[in-house]
Parts: C-alpha cells; sequence; structure tokens
C-alpha cells in the first residue's frame, strides 16, 4: 500500500514576511538587544540593594533637636569635601531618621562619552542635627549609574547616544510583533504546544531551545513591548507627542511659565533655602522627600530663575511629584502645583520612569519586569541558536 501524502500547509504571507523581518532584524540588532536587556534587567531593583548597602548612611542615630540651617551644612560640606564645583542640590526626607543628601552634579556638553561628559556626580550623607559626613559616594563611577547609562546609550553622549540604543529598540518592537505574528497558532491542536514545554520525548538540544525561544518569548512579549514603547519614550520627541495627544488632546506639554521676582531689588535673606524648605514641609507633610536646587542652575545647566522645589510623593517613586516654586531672594511662595492639578499628559510624562522600570506597579511589578528582563536577555541567544541550527542543517543538506 501507498503512503498517503498530506499536502504541506501554505503558509500566509504575513507569517513568510513576519520570519523574514524577524530573522533579518534580529541578526542586525541581536547584539545590542542583549546588551540592554541585560542592563536593564540589572537595573531594576537598584533601589533595594543601595538602600542595603548604605544603611549606615541612610539614616542617622541622633535625632534629637532641630536640623541646623541648609547654608551651614551648605559651607561645612564645602569646607570639608573641597570640591572645585558647588554643591548642586539637597534632597531632604521627610522621615526625621533618614539623613540630608548633598549632590554635586556638572557636565560637559561637549563630552562625546559618558566619563567625559559628565564632569562630577557625588552624593554626600549628611547628619543634618550635627553636621557630620556620614559617607560620599562617587555616582560617576557608581555600578548602577554605569549600567543605566550603558542602557540609556551605551555609555555615549547623553544628547546622541540614546538614538544608538533607540533604532534597536524600535525594530526589537517589530520583532516583538512578528514573534507573537509567527508564535501564534493555525488551529486548536497546534495551540497546545505554544502555551508551556512538552519535552516528555524531546531529547534534541535544538528542539529545546526553540522551545525556550517560542514560549518564554510569548509570555514576555507583551512586557517587552512595555517596557520598549515606555524606554522609546524618553529619546524620541513625536513618540512623547502621540502620548501627550492622546491623554490630552495637545502635542505638547504645558510649559512651565517663567515667574519674575516680586523681591529681586532686595537684598538676598540668607535663609531663603530654610524658608522653603520649612513651607514645603508644612504643605507636604505626608510625602516621602523634596529636592531643592542650591546652585541656581537645573541638571541641564541652565539658570534658574527661582528655586523650584520637587515633592516625591512615595519613596522610589517619580510619577507622584508636586512642584512648589520660591522666590530666590526672600523665599516667598510663588507658585504651589500638586500632582493632583497635572493634566493627564504631565501625570503620565512623571510616571513614565516607573512604568518602564516596573516601580509603578510595586515590589510585584519589579519582580515580574526582572523576570521579563532575563528572558528579554535570552532571546539574542536563544533566537541565534534557532537560526545557527537551521543554517547547519541546511548546509548538511546541500553538501
Amino acid at each position: 500500500m501507498r503512503k498517503k501524502h498530506h499536502p504541506k500547509k501554505k503558509i500566509s504571507s504575513t507569517k513568510k514576511w513576519s520570519a523574514k523581518l524577524h530573522l533579518w532584524f534580529g541578526l542586525s540588532v541581536g547584539l545590542i538587544v542583549f546588551i540592554v536587556s541585560l542592563t536593564g534587567t540589572l537595573y531594576v531593583f537598584k533601589d533595594e540593594i543601595q538602600n542595603s548597602l548604605r544603611k549606615e548612611a541612610i539614616y542617622v542615630k541622633e535625632t534629637t533637636g532641630t536640623p541646623l540651617s541648609i547654608n551651614v551644612l551648605k559651607e561645612k560640606l564645602t569646607l570639608e569635601i573641597n570640591e572645585k564645583y558647588p554643591v548642586s542640590a539637597v534632597e531632604i526626607p521627610l522621615d526625621k531618621n533618614k539623613s540630608y543628601k548633598f549632590s554635586y552634579y556638572e557636565k560637559n556638553k561637549k563630552g562625546w562619552n559618558y566619563f567625559d561628559e559628565v564632569k562630577i556626580n557625588k552624593l554626600v550623607y549628611v547628619n543634618q542635627y550635627t553636621g557630620k559626613i556620614l559617607a560620599v559616594y562617587n555616582e560617576k563611577y557608581d555600578f548602577f549609574n554605569i549600567v543605566k547609562y550603558i542602557h540609556w546609550s551605551l555609555l555615549l553622549n547623553s544628547t546622541w547616544g540614546p538614538y544608538v540604543v533607540g533604532i534597536p529598540v524600535v525594530l526589537f518592537i517589530i520583532m516583538l510583533i512578528t514573534g507573537i505574528i509567527l508564535w501564534w497558532p493555525h488551529n486548536k491542536k497546534a495551540r497546545k504546544g505554544r502555551f508551556w514545554f512538552n519535552w516528555k520525548n524531546i531529547k534534541t538540544w535544538k528542539r529545546k531551545n526553540y522551545d525556550l525561544h517560542n514560549v518564554l518569548g510569548f509570555y514576555a512579549s507583551f512586557i517587552a513591548l512595555l517596557m520598549s514603547i515606555t524606554g522609546i519614550y524618553f529619546t524620541y520627541p513625536y513618540v512623547k507627542n502621540v502620548f501627550n495627544f492622546a491623554l490630552s488632546g495637545s502635542l505638547e506639554l504645558p510649559k512651565e511659565k517663567e515667574i519674575k521676582s516680586p523681591d529681586s531689588l532686595l537684598a538676598k535673606n540668607t535663609s531663603v533655602f530654610d524658608l522653603s524648605a520649612r513651607e514645603t514641609r508644612k504643605r507636604y507633610s505626608s510625602s516621602s522627600s523634596f529636592r531643592i536646587s542650591l546652585n541656581g542652575k537645573n541638571k541641564k545647566g541652565k539658570e534658574l530663575k527661582n528655586i523650584p522645589v520637587l515633592v516625591y510623593g512615595k519613596e522610589g517613586r517619580f510619577s507622584e511629584r508636586n512642584q512648589i516654586v520660591f522666590d530666590k531672594y526672600s523665599g516667598k511662595l510663588l507658585s504651589d502645583k500638586p500632582h493632583q492639578q497635572l493634566s493627564n499628559a504631565e501625570k503620565y510624562a512623571n510616571a513614565n520612569y516607573d512604568i518602564h522600570t516596573g516601580s509603578y506597579f510595586g515590589l510585584f511589578g519589579k519582580i515580574i519586569w526582572f523576570i521579563a528582563g532575563l528572558i528579554c536577555t535570552s532571546l539574542p541567544v536563544t533566537g541565534f541558536l534557532v537560526w545557527w541550527g537551521k543554517r547547519k542543517k541546511q548546509g548538511k543538506k546541500i553538501s
């Protein structure tokens, strides 16, 4: 009896093109996807690890009395640290048991790489009751900071470096979509083997590797899409514009109006920072911490007309932010913009970083993001092995 030959099922043109794009993009940007995924995964638990390692510096033992003036602490710091750059800012926790964090930060815009661009990035923990320096950390060479900038720009200049990462991430988004199309089963029978591993009678590593790429890739793809889109939100203005328009009906976020100081002709009050801190504590007593600029410049080096104070609602989160502005001569309150009054687009702009890192969803979110990151790191490896295995097999057939 002749064996019945079942006609091969035709592969749709959508799946054919998906397979080609998936392969071409995977081979072209796989290495960068691997690096970006690995560094992003390593960064997820940065706060938890640093808080544990820096516990002695974060918490103060003597909490009696009132904190010293910010100006006094700043001057003491300047003398003891003896840096040629001025103190940039101070972060003040609402928890009286935690120390103040003073930072030094200066950039060289012409630097072509991270180490040339960042002149100084130091973090100094100070006991606000005694003025004692508890610890000094050179954040420029900190493991997590270097990991962050590899993830962000492959340690290239922060102006154009993110585009070197951004283009592969856009291609990775296309790979994720084509991967879902390729994974999608054509019938119920095929569906059973797509959701989990069925290795009972499988002995070859090639098949197991294929299943790892296929099954794990499917489960991680939806989180990976969210991570990728929130990542390119930072890089490409048009992505941000799409979000802004969808959330608030306008392409641009409302620009902060510069408030002219009504007290610019007065002599500068030496307690201006303390007045600002006192008023901030009063208005946002249930918040986590607040940050005051001390050198009159923002992180981009632009001169500030007043004193902006950023108030963080929850520890380790940037999504719930309030902003107060004080007169830099008298310390009078000029404006108060709580989180609740922001537009949907502004709220999302503040939340995008937390969504990208998983911290927006708490510890559970970080765990899920960490697992998804590990899978994304493995995909270029298992994908390359799938291609290499097929290539060798085709080579044998030809010979």
